[in-house]
């Protein structure tokens, strides 16, 4: 079994794809992850700069991706 790697979402983002990235990897839904960013950015303002770094450092996710995406209810 491979582990798995992180990559930023093609398909289920909304700027970036960095919180559908992490979602993914983390098997939990994405809104979950963007509500974190949300609220670091409200207490500290450092959900902003978080936010920046993954998206420079973590590549986009390949054309063929391996998982599912969470579907739309």
């Amino acid at each position: 079994m491979e582990p798995k790697k992180l990559y930023r979402a093609r398909k289920d983002k909304i700027l970036g794809g960095v919180c559908g990235g992490f979602g993914h990897y983390m098997d939990i839904d994405p809104v979950l992850v963007r509500i974190l960013f949300i609220l670091l950015i409200l207490v500290w303002g450092a959900g902003i700069l978080i936010y920046l770094i993954a998206w420079i450092i973590i590549p986009l996710e390949p054309e063929e991706a391996d998982y599912e995406v969470h579907p739309q209810s």
